[in-house]
């Protein structure tokens, strides 16, 4: 059994993400810049944003966060998106996600300019998505590709099953894993919790990608022999006899899993790293852009 170590790869690439920033600005080319709204205090959330300001730091980004408060208001919200929008030296932005209740969460991320949609979820970009067109790819999905990619995971011809049909990580990884490139040209089926005969069809799979936010719901069982497993699920479980009160568990099993397994990734510690990677290779790609320069 191999780890997909997303911790240590992900600081891979951000090494050399530093490397190719420095020369880029060396060479004339502004600094890039990548700013996040962050609405209301959920824990997870400002957790992960501020992982992102770190990691910005580290590749020598300029980074910006706008924190607002969960009552703020859907057109509040959506006057910050236009003050990013039009702020030339802003590369790429995001806003976090999840959004309080009572603001609809399509209609932000549908206001976010597509040249500067890093997250890469405006329609324009999943558009360009599924037709293999250049575009800025959804940070998770594009995260799980470089790791399989890092690790020469053989992907060809093999049977996947995406579990979770989300728009984040579900929908765009069984469109990426399906189409005519490495990593790819798997035969994929979507599944979610209406399939029948899950367990059935996730234990005939050579590939598991889960993204459910069920803690430990992939089993022993379901799980055939060598597979390839990614976790993409990451919940907080109580545990009183930690400091912090609780546990962070996958929607796999690892613990009675990963024996069976050819390469699998833990959480956490797996792909919530290469999100922020990504992110990161996804607004140096915008700034790369904005100086017309040819993205290879």
């Amino acid at each position: 059994m191999t780890l997909l170590d997303g911790k240590q790869t992900s600081n891979e690439i951000k090494d050399e993400l530093a490397v190719e920033v420095e020369l880029f600005v060396k060479s004339g080319g502004k600094q890039p810049h990548l700013a996040a709204i962050l609405v209301g205090n959920d824990g997870a959330s400002k957790t992960y944003v501020n992982a992102k300001v770190k990691a910005c730091d580290k590749v020598g980004f300029k980074s910006t966060l706008v924190k607002l408060e969960d009552t703020t208001s859907q057109s509040e919200l959506l006057s910050e998106v236009e003050k990013l929008n039009n702020n030339p030296d802003v590369d790429g932005f995001i806003v976090q996600l999840p959004l309080p209740s009572h603001i609809d969460e399509q209609a932000v991320l549908e206001a976010i300019h597509p040249e500067k949609d890093v997250d890469g979820f405006h329609p324009v970009n999943v558009g360009k998505m599924a037709l293999g067109l250049d575009g800025f790819l959804p940070a998770t999905p594009y995260g799980i590709l470089q790791l399989l990619e890092r690790y020469k995971v053989e992907t060809e011809g093999k049977t996947c099953v995406v579990v979770g049909r989300s728009h984040i990580v579900g929908s765009p990884m069984s469109i990426l894993l399906s189409q005519n490139k490495y990593p790819g040209n798997c035969t994929v089926t979507l599944a979610h919790s209406r399939t029948r005969n899950l367990a059935k069809l996730c234990a005939n799979a050579d590939m598991l990608i889960v993204a459910l936010g069920k803690p430990k719901f992939i089993t022993q069982d379901m799980v055939k022999e060598g597979a390839i497993i990614v976790d993409v699920g990451i919940t907080r479980v109580s545990a009183l006899d930690t400091v912090s009160g609780y546990r962070l568990h996958g929607d796999v099993d690892f613990e009675n899993v990963a024996e069976k397994c050819s390469f699998i990734t833990p959480v956490p510690g797996g792909v919530g790293p290469m999100t922020i990677v990504s992110l990161l290779k996804n607004t140096l790609k915008a700034t790369r852009h904005k100086g017309a320069e040819v993205i290879t």
